[in-house]
Order: structure tokens, then sequence, then C-alpha cells
């Protein structure tokens, strides 16, 4: 996969020449995706063409609803914008459509990393790269006399360093909301403690374990220092609570860390300490308790040849080059597009890639882990059961849904 060489080839910034052409497109498109800065550029890029409608439902439910909208005949969606992750999905129920012809067609100017190739076929064209990293209040870790924590160990102490001086009550956040954002930080968590979700070689579940307990057991312990409210934190939440002042140290996506303190009514320290460094290990670890991911975009199956032939256009009008030349949409992400200069917005995404972080793992039955995951350990994050049980539940919630969906028998 292309991420072995995103560092290398982010910091080359791959230099295409692109001549700038008014997108016309004949049939109809409709995108479903996320709604963070860089994908809303992506959706505004493609609504820019003419010549048919082009609808976007951005929306931090996408991965509720972008398999539903693509499972019709026709799909309501002839486009998903998704990651490493949630392709899984959407090619295991065979709703999106190779690429290989439509690139030979219409995609001479797109690098070779964008092309997310499974099988022998391009199934994606990926856009950015992102991973989870340290954000923190540089000011707040002055006042307490410590470096950016390299380790959870180091975030813990510094957490409560901060507490103890009354700098903060809670000064630790997490997009720890419960479902998918609780799962994606164990999954982080896990990997960092060395963790297998599986039994080499099979679809068998492996999360109680050692390694899950510990990530567990620290999760609980970040949780100790957060907004008591934190299983309803997503990443828009969380990013609420650092703008606002109370928080100085979190783990967060590189992919908001660009407009972190754009908002409206950020006060001006939190503004000025506002600093970014890579992700940390945990348990003595080499390995970040990370994952390193793409964005990308599909075409559905379920559509004529003619809207996927627009679809394909449209969002190549949402990643040309040009929009580079925009200070302010260079910034929203690590830009797999030809052309792209690091920013500062970027290290953190950058020293994930340089120091060893994993990319997410892409198996076709990793989608009901992570389902199991969020579904199951909120229990254990509130004090209702053990860690053992929490993952006793996941693996048998897992093992229902893998024999039901036919990878285990």
């Amino acid at each position: 996969m292309f991420l072995k060489s995103l560092a290398t080839a982010g910091a080359m910034a791959i230099l295409t020449t692109s001549t700038a052409m008014a997108c016309e497109i004949s049939a109809r498109v409709s995108i479903v995706g996320n709604e963070f800065p860089a994908i809303q550029t992506v959706g505004a890029g493609a609504q820019a063409c003419t010549g048919a409608e082009v609808t976007t439902n951005l929306t931090a439910d996408h991965q509720k609803i972008n398999l539903p909208g693509m499972q019709g005949n026709p799909a309501e969606y002839t486009s998903a914008i998704i990651a490493n992750s949630s392709i899984v999905a959407l090619i295991n129920e065979d709703v999106i459509r190779p690429l290989d012809d439509l690139v030979a067609k219409h995609g001479q100017d797109l690098a070779k990393t964008q092309l997310i190739t499974i099988d022998g076929k391009v199934m994606a064209v990926a856009f950015m790269a992102n991973a989870q990293h340290l954000v923190y209040r540089s000011d707040v870790l002055e006042q307490i006399g410590v470096e950016p924590p390299k380790t959870y160990e180091e975030l813990l102490a510094a957490a409560q360093m901060i507490r103890e001086k009354g700098i903060m009550e809670n000064p630790v956040g997490g997009a720890f909301a419960s479902g998918w954002n609780l799962a994606e930080e164990f999954v982080n968590m896990f990997i960092g403690y060395d963790g297998d979700f599986f039994v080499a070689g099979t679809a068998q579940p492996s999360v109680n374990s050692e390694a899950g307990i510990k990530a567990l057991e620290t999760m609980k312990a970040l949780s100790e220092y957060m907004n008591p409210d934190f299983l309803t934190h997503d990443s828009n939440a969380t990013n609420a609570e650092f703008r606002a002042g109370n928080v100085a140290l979190m783990n967060m996506w590189g992919s908001r860390a660009a407009t972190m303190t754009e908002a409206e009514g950020v006060p001006q320290e939190v503004i000025d300490g506002f600093a970014i460094a890579g992700p940390m290990t945990v348990g003595g670890g080499s390995v970040p308790a990370s994952t390193l991911w793409w964005d990308g975009w599909t075409v559905a199956k379920n559509i004529s040849d003619e809207e996927a032939e627009a679809t394909f256009v449209a969002m190549m009008n949402g990643i040309r080059p040009e929009i580079l030349s925009d200070a302010e949409v260079a910034k929203q992400a690590v830009w797999l597009i030809p052309g792209y200069e690091p920013t500062e917005a970027a290290v953190g995404v950058f020293a994930a890639a340089n120091s060893g972080t994993v990319p997410y793992p892409m198996l076709p039955y990793m989608g009901l882990m992570h389902t199991a995951l969020g579904n199951e350990l909120s229990d254990f994050m509130q004090g209702k059961e053990s860690a053992e049980q929490a993952l006793a539940d996941v693996e048998a919630a897992y093992t229902a849904a893998a024999k039901e969906n036919g990878f285990l028998q």
C-alpha cells in the first residue's frame, strides 16, 4: 500500500503540471462522505462542475449510510468518500466498481501513490493521508515545566501535574464517543501494546489478551482526566473542548489540526499555545499507539456508465492540483495530490509515517471487529464490568457477526 512511501512522496512533493479546464459532465453525481474541511473542499470542487447536478451529503454519520445508499439499483450515491477501513465493507458487499478504465481515460495526472489497488484492480483514488497524533498546549506544558510527552505514561504524568496545580480540572481530550470513535482509540492502544486482533492466518478473534487488558486500562486511566461526558465526545466535541481552553493534551486527527484554532471565539492563549507533535508510544513499546490512514473516493457499481464517468470527472475536479494554490486549502490535509508541499499542520502525520506507525488493518473482517469493539467497550469505561468481561463480550459479538458473514464456521 502506498502509505509505506508516504513520507518520501510527500517530502519530494511530486510536481506534475496540469492545465485547469472547465469541468463539464452529462450525468448526475451524488457524493456521501465525512464532514471535515478537506473533504468539504473536495466536495465543493466536484460541485463546481456544470452540465448536470452534483449533490453532496457530508456528515459524521457517513459510515452508517454509505453502504445502504449504494446497495440500491440504481445506487442513491454515485461516490462514497472513504478511508482504508471503510472501503472494506463496500468491497465485501460488491457495491463499488473497478476504476482502471476511467483512470486510463481521465486519470493521467494521478500519482501512483494515489491508486488504491486491491486484487490487481484500482478500487479507489486516494487524495490525503491521515493519522492521530499529539495536539497540546505548549504554554500549559511550560507552566508545569515538562516537555511534550512522547509516551502515554508521560501524558498521564503531565495531566496529573496540570490538575494538581489547578490549571485545568480535565486536561485530557480524546474522541472517546461510544461506537466507532471508542473502538478506534482501542485499536490504536492495542497496536501500541503489540496486540494481534486475530489468530495468525485466521478470522478467529484474539483481543481478550494481556495486550487488550492493558489497552483498556490505559484508556480508563486517560478517561479519569477527561470531561465526565467523554463517552459522548467525537472529534467535533473534543475539538470544542480544546478551543474553549479546557484541554491541554489530546490524541487528535491530523486532518483536524489545521483548523483547530480557527473557529470564532477561540481565546488568544489557546491560539498562541496550540502545538502539534507525533504520535505517542505506550507500555515501553516502539510502535506508536496510532494508525496510518488514507482518505479517497470510490465510484458506485449500480449506476450507469455515464454516471460513473461523470462521477470520476467531477471527483477529479475536486482534487485537481490547482486547489493547492489556495494557502488555506493547502494546510487542510496532508494531500496526496501532485504538487503538495507539507505545511506546519502536517508535522504530526509525517511524524507518524516516519516513526513506524502501521496502517489501519484492511482485513475483510476488521470492520466487524471494529463494530463489536464500539458496541461492547462502554460498560468497562463506565466501571460496570471488568476488562476481561468487556473483551469477552467483544469476541462473542464479533464471532456471531463473523459466522453470519461467512468468515467463521
